[in-house]
C-alpha cells in the first residue's frame, strides 16, 4: 500500500499541467510599454518640422522592437508624420528614401503585406498632395517603390504604384514613357480583370493620347474606362475625373454645350467633396466653353468648318457673369477666375490688344493648362480674323500697310494671315505684293451648272449599272 502511495504521488505531480502565462496581462504590459511611444508622438504637436524628424525616427527605430497591435498603430502614425515633416522641411531627398530605406525596413518586415501596401499608398498620396510641384521627387519615389516591390515580389502593390508613376510622367509631359508603361500595365490588369485599377489606368491613357493630340485613341481609352466603371462602384472623386475628361474631348470637337454639361457635373461633385484644387479647373473649363460658344455665335463660326461670317448684330454672347457672381463663383474667386473673366471681356470687345495684355498678365493661370492654352490660341486666331474682316469689309482695294496700322500689328504677320485667309476661303481676293495692296472681290453667286451636271452623271451611272445587272440575269436564264 505504501508502494502504491509512493507510485501515485509522483504520477499525480507529473500529470498536473504547468502554469501558463496569462495573455491579457501580457497584452496590458505591452500597452503600458507603448505609453512612451504615445508620449513621444504627442510631444511633437507644437514642434517644428526639423525638430519632429529625429523624434519620429527614434520611434520607428526604438531598441525594444515592439510590433504589437498598439505599437504598430503608433509606428504607422509616425511614418505618416515623418513623411509630412520631410515635405514641410523641404528635405525631398529624404522623402525619396523614406519607404525603401533603413528607416521603415524593420516596421514593414514585422507587419502584414496588406498593411504594408496600405501604408505605402497612403504615404505616396500624402507626399504628392503636400509637394504637387515636385514631380521629379514623386517619380523617383515611385521608381524606388517599384524596384522594392519587384524584389519583394509584391505584384498588386507594384501595379498600383506603376499607375501612379504613369500619372506623374504625364504631368511631366513625358508622354512616350507614360504610354509605354500604361500599355505594359494594361496587359497585366486585363489578365487579372482588376476593374478598379483598369478604370484609373484607362483614364490616364486617355489623358496621354489627348496630350499627343490623338483624339480617336483618347476617346477609345475613355470609353474603356467608362465600361469598366459601369461594373463597379466608382468613388465621386474618380467619377468627376471621368466626367471632366469627357468634357475635354467634347470641347476639342467643338461641342461646347455638351462639354459644359460634363464640366458642370464634375464641378458639382468636386464642390460637394470640397476639393478646391480640382474644382477650380472645372470652373475655368466651364467659363472657357461659354466664351468659345458665345464667340462662335457672335462671329457666325461653324464648329465643323471654322468658316467665319460676321453677323450684323454684335451681341455679346460670351456672358459668364452668372457663373462668377453666384454663390459658388464667390467661393472660388481668385486669379484663375479673374483671368477667365478678363478673357471673356476681351473676346466680347474683339480687342486683340486687350486680349494679348490679359495673356501676359495671367500667363501662369492661362498657359499652364493644356486645354486652355490650345483653345486660347484658337480664340486669338479667330479674333484676328474677325478684326481683319471687319477692317477690309468697306474696301475693294486697300494697302496692306494701312490694314497693319489699323490693327496695330507687324506688317509681315498681317500679310501672312491675309494670304492664309484667302487660301482658306474666308474671303475672295488677291495680294498684290508689288504694290503692297490687297484687292478684295465681291462674293459671286455660285454656278450651279457643275453641281447639277455631276448629279445627272451620277444618276445615269446608277441607271446603266441597273440595266447591266438585268441583262446579265436575262443571259443566265437563256443559257
Amino acid at each position: 500500500m505504501s508502494e502504491s502511495m509512493e507510485v501515485d504521488t509522483p504520477a499525480a505531480s507529473t500529470s498536473a499541467p504547468p502554469p501558463e502565462p496569462v495573455q491579457p496581462a501580457a497584452e496590458e504590459d505591452e500597452e503600458e510599454d507603448c505609453s512612451d511611444l504615445a508620449d513621444l508622438l504627442d510631444s511633437i504637436s507644437d514642434a517644428t518640422p526639423a525638430d519632429k524628424i529625429p523624434i519620429l525616427t527614434s520611434i520607428l527605430n526604438e531598441p525594444k522592437n515592439r510590433y504589437g497591435s498598439t505599437a504598430a498603430a503608433l509606428k504607422e502614425r509616425a511614418v505618416y508624420a515623418l513623411a509630412r515633416a520631410y515635405c514641410e522641411d523641404n528635405r525631398h531627398d529624404a522623402v525619396v528614401t523614406l519607404l525603401t530605406g533603413e528607416t521603415c525596413a524593420p516596421f514593414f518586415a514585422n507587419i502584414t503585406k496588406a498593411k504594408t501596401a496600405k501604408v505605402v499608398r497612403a504615404v505616396l498620396d500624402s507626399v504628392c498632395a503636400l509637394a504637387p510641384e515636385e514631380l521629379d521627387m514623386q517619380a523617383q519615389i515611385c521608381q524606388n517603390i517599384i524596384a522594392w516591390c519587384r524584389a519583394e515580389k509584391r505584384s498588386f502593390l507594384r501595379q498600383r504604384v506603376e499607375a501612379k508613376m504613369a500619372s506623374v510622367l504625364f504631368q511631366q509631359d513625358k508622354y512616350g514613357e507614360a504610354l509605354t508603361l500604361v500599355d505594359r500595365l494594361l496587359v497585366e490588369l486585363k489578365k487579372l480583370d482588376d476593374k478598379q485599377l483598369l478604370v484609373e489606368v484607362h483614364l490616364v491613357e486617355s489623358k496621354i493620347h489627348h496630350g499627343l493630340r490623338g483624339m480617336a485613341k483618347s476617346k477609345a481609352a475613355l470609353t474603356a474606362s467608362r465600361t469598366s466603371a459601369n461594373a463597379i462602384y466608382v468613388a465621386p472623386s474618380l467619377q468627376s475625373q471621368i466626367d471632366m475628361m469627357s468634357g475635354v474631348l467634347h470641347c476639342e470637337e467643338g461641342d461646347y454645350d455638351t462639354a459644359h454639361s460634363y464640366f458642370l457635373e464634375a464641378f458639382e461633385q468636386l464642390d460637394q467633396l470640397d476639393d478646391r484644387e480640382k474644382a477650380v479647373p472645372c470652373l475655368k473649363y466651364m467659363m472657357l466653353c461659354k466664351i468659345l460658344d458665345g464667340l462662335n455665335k457672335a462671329l457666325g463660326l461653324s464648329a465643323a468648318t471654322g468658316v467665319a461670317g460676321i453677323r450684323s448684330d454684335h451681341k455679346n454672347e460670351a456672358d459668364i457673369s452668372g457663373m462668377i457672381t453666384g454663390k459658388r463663383g464667390v467661393k472660388y474667386a481668385g486669379r484663375n477666375v479673374d483671368a477667365m473673366s478678363s478673357i471673356a471681356a476681351a473676346a466680347s470687345k474683339r480687342s486683340l490688344k486687350e486680349y494679348e495684355a490679359v495673356l501676359t498678365e495671367y500667363s501662369h493661370e492661362l498657359q499652364d493648362d493644356l486645354l486652355i492654352k490650345h483653345h486660347l490660341s484658337t480664340l486669338q486666331e479667330q479674333l484676328l480674323e474677325s478684326n481683319l474682316i471687319r477692317i477690309i469689309e468697306p474696301y475693294s482695294c486697300v494697302e496692306i500697310e494701312h490694314v497693319a496700322s489699323l490693327i496695330d500689328m507687324p506688317l509681315p504677320v498681317v500679310e501672312k494671315k491675309l494670304s492664309q485667309m484667302i487660301l482658306d476661303g474666308k474671303f475672295h481676293g488677291i495680294l498684290d505684293q508689288g504694290k503692297g495692296q490687297l484687292i478684295v472681290y465681291e462674293e459671286a453667286d455660285q454656278d450651279q451648272a457643275m453641281e447639277k451636271g455631276l448629279k445627272v452623271i451620277e444618276n445615269m451611272d446608277k441607271v446603266v449599272t441597273s440595266l447591266f445587272g438585268r441583262s446579265q440575269a436575262l443571259r443566265s436564264m437563256m443559257v
